[in-house]
């Protein structure tokens, strides 16, 4: 929830590139993240997996215009427009680029490979057809940015009833790499976004932050299981906010190029 997903570095920084805003050595640098490396397997007219750039181009050649996320749970299809099997693999994986322009979607696997102290991550997306449809249950913009403000205070209050230390090293240090985070938060989202999609993007990082520090820190009252089942009750629909604002900024470049923005 805190750091971007997967799926977000691939469509922000697709988007841009797509649009010629970015070269691809920088796109898939940016892509890649801390990764060791990518690569897209299932693409029609390739034989095997390749590299993010071909993929890219590939994707443009067959009608692709533009990249939105999903970030599903259980129960919440976020951002899935079908079919079955698609949603079933990005419902697996929890995330899912989807194509706009052209019925294509990416679904990531992740593998880790090294010995112990030199662990290295890498991924392969699986192509895979999408239904052309409006994705489900994702906010606009504005939508997104009510709906945060009232989140966040909603877990304050949460956290302040339920007495969840907001003090301590653990607690800490998550507002130290928060701060990090956000420092490079700017950097996220890739040319071409609107600056609103980087504020709801960081706001529903922080929301993500209290959160995980609610779940994690095991200060404070909420210790026995009965409280921690409280707990989680009365901060999932504020998860379930924070994930639909996540995916609204990553998408709003669509979204604005569908309503003639771009």
């Amino acid at each position: 929830m805190l750091s971007e997903p997967r799926s977000g570095r691939l469509a922000a920084w697709g988007n841009a590139l797509l649009a010629g805003l970015v070269s691809p050595d920088d796109a898939v640098l940016a892509m890649v993240g801390e990764d060791a490396v990518h690569r897209v397997e299932g693409l029609p007219g390739e034989s095997g997996p390749v590299g993010l750039t071909l993929a890219m181009g590939r994707l443009r050649s067959l009608g692709v215009t533009g990249l939105r996320v999903a970030l599903p749970a259980p129960g919440h299809p976020l951002g899935l427009s079908g079919p079955p099997e698609f949603n079933a693999r990005a419902l697996e994986a929890e995330e899912a680029v989807v194509g706009f322009g052209a019925p294509y979607g990416l679904v990531p696997e992740v593998y880790e490979a090294g010995p112990d102290g030199d662990v290295h991550v890498e991924v392969v997306w699986h192509c895979l057809p999408v239904r052309e449809a409006p994705p489900a249950d994702v906010p606009s913009l504005g939508e997104a940015e009510r709906e945060l403000a009232e989140a966040l205070r909603e877990a304050t209050q949460v956290l302040s009833r339920l007495d969840v230390a907001g003090s301590g090293p653990v607690a800490e240090a998550a507002l130290d790499a928060y701060r990090a985070r956000a420092e490079r938060g700017r950097e996220l989202l890739a040319p071409g976004y609107p600056p609103r999609a980087v504020r709801v993007l960081e706001l529903a990082q922080r929301v993500g932050l209290l959160i995980s520090l609610a779940y994690e820190n095991g200060h404070g009252g909420a210790v026995s299981a009965s409280e921690m089942a409280a707990r989680v009750q009365a901060l999932r629909p504020v998860e379930r906010t924070a994930r639909r604002a996540q995916v609204a900024a990553f998408n709003s470049y669509v979204e604005e190029r569908e309503r003639g923005g771009h």
